[in-house]
């Protein structure tokens, strides 16, 4: 018997198949991609663009309908759309396609954040001709020994899985392995596959069957009953053990199981950047952020813990404050994780599980044990001393330019619980991790894994169409601001309502102070005018004359300016009525002052210097390196 078959081009082919991929998770299904972030070029308007376009205007069915979004900046495109899955605990994603060459490039950086992020985006970059008639064809990467390689291997180490399509019908193995790992908790991240742009338009006739409704099914890891009895009996031996719930626990959406099995144990729990909300500030176990920007009431515990139970959490450098946090001669470690890679990490006994399921195991092995009450008195003294410290930067009245942390604090009381702060560079991530009281698992949205700047402004696009009723704030510095603010244009044309919080201090805040406390004196990390011959160390008296209240004005951005933290209220509560993209800009000092540290970060300083500031540099860098740990 002969299948029946549908002609289609390649671009068309693509299309069909997106619009009937779904996933389920407890019963719950939905559509996987929701739609398509594209700038078009030679190499994918006649296409996949081709094809876009026949979809809105005559698409095979309702059900077939896959939206379209212009973007400005193929790499803010990937930025909304990683932003877009996070927001969707993975449970959905967007694509993106550009142009061949440098437009297809431009989206490298968008792949590296998703898959350090361990979130789903979707990639199309556009190709070299398969057919090498035209060769090289304009903005063509010529080797010289391999005439297949292109701009778009450079895609291969950032991605989960990578893929050139040279012949219509191996799309019929790439398109259903790209969904393979853009649906697994554990392979997740940017799926890209290269389309050389003469087999976009290639016409095939394709099996009906490959565009039947395909559910993938996100299926819950049950942990193995021998690893749970000896996490058990770990932390039943333990005297102090400390929870540490990153990323994972979000995904998982196992915020409540983490909540009930701190209550029910009294085990303190402390949280990563992308973990942070997974418990509620406020819950009597919950101890703040912890590592290199962390509080010191998690850095406290962490130093004393002789037992760290990680839950959906990779240990990043700023998470261990490069492997001098745990400082506990006897401490040992217990994972969770539902990858084995990350699971094994720091020499740990091992729950290869989902966060849920293994959270909602643990708390029936464990029935009857708490911790101490010595422990939960000392964690709680931690607590309440940082509360202290937090409302004193929350509340600095300092002058005559506000500090950041003010900023920050009249945005914690004025958000609510559902709305979304967004951030990822500079100083701000850190001060955020260590001060701000997250209620809900949706309301902290910092990516800090690729801490990539230029992600706020295309981020704020990406969430607020994942979660349109609630409130998207993105802080931006100056200086990320200068690099990636085109999609503002996208947001206007989209009319998505979001407010960004602009903080503008003429300089590159974290960098500057990371440079001087490192004996480098803030080289370099001034926006000033040098003309006075003495290059880039002296001349803070001329400020450059940046406008960046026009610059938004000119993308058809609100702009409220503000100079105090109470007009910066009144301001939010204007933008918060708004129906509009709204920008309040406020100038903040350079200096800070910045939460006090407790953590460390490993940053290297030269022991050949002749620099004095270098040289003491160099002797403070030497014995904090003295207290760094391997654990095996």
């Amino acid at each position: 018997m002969t299948e029946q078959t549908v002609r289609l081009s390649v671009g068309q082919a693509i299309v069909r198949y997106l619009t009937h991929q779904y996933t389920e998770r407890d019963g719950v299904e939905r559509r996987f991609i929701r739609g398509v972030f594209g700038i078009f070029g030679h190499g994918n308007a006649t296409g996949l663009g081709q094809a876009l376009l026949q979809n809105e205007v005559d698409p095979d069915d309702e059900e077939g309908r896959l939206e379209y979004w212009m973007g400005r900046n193929e790499q803010g495109m990937v930025h909304a759309c990683a932003a877009y899955a996070r927001a969707t605990n993975r449970l959905q994603a967007l694509a993106a396609t550009a142009s061949v060459g440098p437009g297809s490039l431009n989206m490298v950086t968008g792949a590296a954040l998703a898959t350090t992020n361990r979130v789903p985006v979707l990639l199309f970059p556009a190709d070299i001709f398969a057919n090498r008639a035209p060769d090289p064809v304009l903005q063509q990467l010529e080797d010289p020994t391999n005439p297949d390689v292109s701009c778009n291997d450079a895609f291969r180490p950032v991605s989960k899985f990578w893929d050139r399509v040279n012949r219509p019908e191996q799309l019929m193995v790439s398109l259903p392995r790209a969904m393979r790992v853009l649906t697994d908790p554990v392979d997740t991240g940017a799926a890209v596959i290269c389309l050389p742009e003469d087999v976009q338009t290639e016409v095939y006739d394709w099996p009906v069957s490959f565009f039947a409704k395909k559910v993938w099914h996100v299926d819950r890891r049950m942990p193995d009953r021998a690893a749970l009895a000896r996490a058990a009996e770990a932390i039943r031996d333990a005297r102090r053990p400390l929870i540490i719930s990153g990323g994972g626990t979000i995904y998982s959406e196992a915020s409540q199981e983490l909540r009930d099995f701190a209550s029910a144990t009294g085990i303190p729990v402390a949280d990563t950047q992308a973990g942070k909300g997974a418990i509620n500030w406020d819950h009597p176990c919950a101890v703040g952020g912890v590592g290199a920007t962390g509080s010191d009431s998690a850095n406290a515990l962490a130093a004393r813990a002789d037992l760290v139970i990680g839950i959906g959490t990779r240990y990043s450098d700023f998470t261990t404050g490069s492997q001098t946090a745990f400082k506990n001669p006897d401490v040992t470690f217990v994972n969770v994780n539902v990858g084995s890679f990350d699971a094994a990490k720091q020499g740990a006994q091992m729950v290869v599980a989902d966060a849920r399921e293994a959270l909602v195991a643990l708390s029936e092995a464990l029935d009857g044990y708490r911790v101490s009450q010595e422990w939960s008195d000392f964690a709680s003294t931690q607590v309440k001393a940082w509360a202290e410290v937090t409302d004193r930067c929350y509340h600095l009245g300092h002058g005559p330019l506000p500090a950041q942390t003010e900023v920050f604090g009249a945005l914690n009381e004025l958000m609510g619980d559902d709305d979304v702060v967004i951030n990822a560079a500079g100083s701000m991530p850190g001060d955020l991790q260590c001060l701000w009281r997250a209620r809900t698992p949706v309301q902290y949205h910092v990516e800090y894994a690729f801490s990539c700047m230029g992600y706020e402004i295309p981020a704020s696009l990406g969430v607020k169409m994942a979660l349109p009723d609630s409130e998207v704030v993105a802080i931006v510095g100056d200086g990320t601001y200068q690099m990636l603010p085109m999609e503002l244009a996208t947001i206007v044309q989209e009319g998505a309502k979001v407010i960004l919080v602009l903080l503008q201090n003429y300089g590159f805040a974290s960098i500057g102070a990371l440079s001087e406390s490192h004996g480098s004196q803030r080289f370099a990390t001034k926006y000033r005018r040098h003309d006075d011959g003495q290059g880039h160390v002296v001349g803070d008296d001329t400020l450059l004359p940046l406008d960046i209240a026009a610059n938004a004005r000119s993308w058809g951005i609100d702009v409220i300016e503000v100079h105090t933290i109470e007009e910066f209220k009144e301001a939010y509560r204007k933008a918060e009525a708004s129906d509009r993209a709204t920008m309040i800009h406020i100038e903040t000092d350079l200096y800070g002052p910045n939460p006090p540290a407790s953590g460390w970060w490993d940053v290297p300083v030269t022991s050949q210097s002749r620099l004095e500031s270098t040289q003491k540099a160099h002797d403070e860098y030497t014995e904090h390196v003295a207290a760094q740990r391997r654990f095996f």
